[in-house]
This record gives structure tokens, sequence and C-alpha cells, in this order.
């Protein structure tokens, strides 16, 4: 009798198995970085396999970065917006999108954008980056980058969330901050932290999914799993998808 009602303390047993909905896939696709070449790839990919293995309801989950680096900026932003994508889209926002904002209303924010990314984007948009490359005239390729920027694109970036939630898992661009409950995390960690949640060990009431800091494989965790696998460099996009309590990878 003793033993038929002994339990292991809450810290022994094993955790069930993250789960979503059932009857839903989700595909979350990691940073894309004006890479819509492998974009187009991916989303062949995606297709594919729903058509392989039907299921009630998929939707993609792109976690941020769609734009910098890749010369394809403008192009992966219209794919998205005009809806030629295997499944509806949740589209979350990265620290890229949220410079580009900043941008907008502040010329001066090209200063340091320039440094990583925003000469691909403004080219791809077709605004003249001449004068940009000397750090001269931020205030002229703004209003140019104004005046192109279709308001669909416009609209596209001011709506990203920055997060998003489903069973098990919590989705966000960069991290979360260690010991900060999920509901209450800021926008500055959502977009841009790196080695403090990178280094946490600890667990959270979900897996974290999410991008941002670039990986030569996917990186999948009990805590977290890290779809940047450094796409515009490496020509690798990464795809999870979730259906149940599996987790399987697609890629370029």
């Amino acid at each position: 009798m003793f033993f038929s009602s002994f339990r292991k303390p809450r810290s022994e047993q094993k955790r069930p198995e993250p789960r979503i909905p059932d009857g839903i896939r989700l595909y979350v696709i990691g940073d894309v970085h004006g890479r819509d070449d492998l974009l187009d790839v991916l989303c062949g990919t995606i297709e594919k396999d729903m058509t392989a293995t039907p299921c009630g309801r998929a939707n993609i989950v792109f976690l941020g970065d769609y734009i910098d680096r890749g010369l394809q900026s403008a192009e992966v932003v219209e794919r998205i917006v005009s809806g030629r994508t295997p499944a509806p889209v949740v589209a979350l926002r990265g620290n890229h999108e949220a410079i580009l904002l900043q941008f907008l209303e502040d010329e001066n924010v090209l200063d340091s954008w320039r440094r990583y990314g925003a000469m691909e984007t403004l080219l791809s948009y077709g605004v003249d980056v001449k004068e940009v490359l000397r750090g001269r005239r931020f205030d002229a390729a703004r209003a140019e980058l104004r005046e192109k920027l279709p308001l669909a694109h416009l609209r596209f970036f001011e709506d990203t969330e920055l997060s998003w939630s489903l069973g098990d898992y919590f989705f966000c661009h960069a991290g979360c901050r260690p010991n900060v409950p999920l509901a209450r995390q800021q926008e500055g960690d959502l977009l841009w932290i790196r080695e403090e949640f990178l280094d946490f060990t600890g667990s959270w009431d979900k897996v974290i999914v999410h991008g941002h800091t670039p990986a030569p494989e996917p990186e999948a965790l009990p805590h977290r799993i890290n779809l940047d696998t450094g796409a515009y460099a490496t020509g690798r996009l990464t795809c999870l998808v979730l259906e149940d309590s599996t987790r399987r990878f697609l890629s370029t």
C-alpha cells in the first residue's frame, strides 16, 4: 500500500510534452532578411507538406526581420501583404521593422541603421542612396522612402505584433526577460534581448520560439527554440512545424 500511493516530488515529475490545440498546424518561419528567393522556395515546400499531410487548419507565423541585409526586402513584404503564402499569416515585429518605423519619424536613425542593412531595404523600395553612402542627406532619403513605400507595406509594418501565443508556445522575435511573466514582457526585450535570455537555463510557463540570433542549425532546447539560421548569408531559411505535441523542421 505504501508503494502504490507513493508519488515523485513535483520537481522530479516529467512535464507533459508541449502542444498546440488539436486540429491546428503552425509553420513558424525565422528571420527572412530580404531573401524572397528563399521564402519562395520555403512557401513551395510548405504547400507540398500541406498537400501530403492535410490538417484541419494551418497558419504561418513569421518571427520578424523581413527586411534588411538581403536585396529583396520589398518583395518579401509584398508577398505577405498580397496573400501569396500557402496559409494565413501571423506577422510578428522584428527589431529591423521597429527601426524602419523609427526612421520614418526621425531621419537621424539612419546613421546607425545604415550599418546593418538599411541600404538594401532602401534600394529595394527605389530610394536613391548615393548621398546616404556619404553620410549625408538622411532627410531626403526619409522623404523619398515615405513617398515610395506602399501604404499596404506601411500598414503591415505598423500592424505587426510584438508577441503571440498558442497552446504551450510563446512566439516573439528576440526572446524574453528571465523571471518576468510572459504577459509583462517589455517591447525592448521582445525585439532586442540576447545574452540574458540565451544564457538562461531556467523554465518558462511556455516554450519560447524566437529568432534574432543566428545559429548554424535550429536550436531546440527544453525551454526555447531558435529558428534564425542566418538566411541572408547562409541560404538556409528555417521553418518549425508544430502540430499537437509534435515538432519537425523544414528548410531551404
